[in-house]
């Protein structure tokens, strides 16, 4: 499958001029797009020592491998179509009933959906439908029947209290290389980034763990094995459609406490669709300098069961 990366530049959020790209990988007839919500019932949000305080070493810090085997059962490859090709990017197995969140840049546009499960000859594939987007924070949900795909639903943990230098993880599908794992530092945190529909998302992690075309919306994880963030985006100096953008040790992952109010609104129904038109032919939005930013997107249906009234918080519970 031949890829070319046409990358989403958004804000120079560093003030170093490098534009942020989404990890927009578009080709002949695929493109893989990274520019990837709490549970109605399940996601818990752990507790951390508060920022800038010393903190004793947790006794629950898991290696590499064991995260892997603990979390990548919660981490699926996405595969969608629009008029403009195929796209793959990451989602984040919020629940038990199949719920799943992912960047709105993912799917936005896009007229029919695929999760897939494992790797190789055991890669497991299944239809999933689009349940409400909340553009103006780069999240969506996506809904797939879980039976017999052995899904796990991850921990969400709070992201106010990491520290520079905490250890995270990355699961995604980097190029459609599925449950792949990287691994790195937080190098900064409250960083600001652009959503492709120029909102400000705030409070943002900044990572060195590799992050690539694929990567989107796939879970950063910290040494416990909780999702912290979602990666979204990477640094690039490199604009057009022709560049080539892939991993530059500058990552950037929405931060879990962003998901919880992302996931309300959605499911309220006041979630922000995306704005521009989808097709071959739809505007594309201004990045920074002119450069223009690339990734189709669509109006979103309502959130599932559109009579059920949204649990407090989107159904995320913080843990004591």
């Amino acid at each position: 499958m031949r890829r070319s990366i046409a990358p989403l530049l958004v804000a120079a959020a560093l003030g170093s001029g490098i534009g942020i790209a989404a990890f927009a990988a578009m080709g002949g007839g695929s493109m893989t797009r990274t520019l990837t919500a709490a549970t109605p019932s399940g996601a818990q949000l752990g507790t951390k020592g508060n920022a800038g305080q010393a903190r004793a070493v947790a006794n629950t810090t898991l290696s590499a491998s064991q995260i892997y085997s603990r979390d990548s059962a919660g981490v699926v490859a996405i595969m969608a179509r629009s008029g403009q090709g195929a796209d793959e990017g990451t989602g984040i197995v919020l629940d038990e009933h199949g719920l799943i969140l992912t960047n709105d840049h993912v799917v936005a546009g896009d007229t029919s959906i695929q999760i897939g499960v494992g790797t190789g000859s055991s890669k497991a594939t299944r239809e999933a439908k689009l349940v409400g987007e909340e553009a103006n924070h780069d999240l969506a949900l996506i809904q797939v029947n879980p039976s017999g795909l052995g899904l796990k639903a991850l921990t969400i943990a709070r992201s106010d209290s990491v520290h520079v230098g905490d250890p995270v993880y990355a699961i995604g599908s980097p190029y459609g290389l599925e449950e792949t794992l990287t691994k790195g530092i937080v190098s900064a945190v409250d960083r600001e980034i652009q959503a492709p529909n120029r909102s400000q998302i705030t409070g943002v992690l900044q990572t060195d763990a590799a992050l690539n075309p694929g990567n989107s919306g796939g879970p950063l994880i910290n040494s416990e094995g909780q999702v912290i963030g979602v990666n979204s985006q990477i640094a690039s100096d490199r604009g057009g459609e022709q560049s080539q953008p892939g991993s530059t040790g500058v990552g950037f992952a929405i931060p879990s406490a962003t998901i919880a109010e992302a996931v309300q609104k959605i499911r309220s129904g006041s979630g922000v669709p995306s704005s521009r038109e989808a097709g071959p032919n739809a505007p594309r939005f201004g990045g920074p300098q002119g450069v223009e930013q690339e990734s189709p997107s669509v109006e979103a249906p309502g959130p599932a069961g559109g009579e059920e009234e949204a649990p407090a918080n989107g159904g995320v519970v913080i843990g004591p």
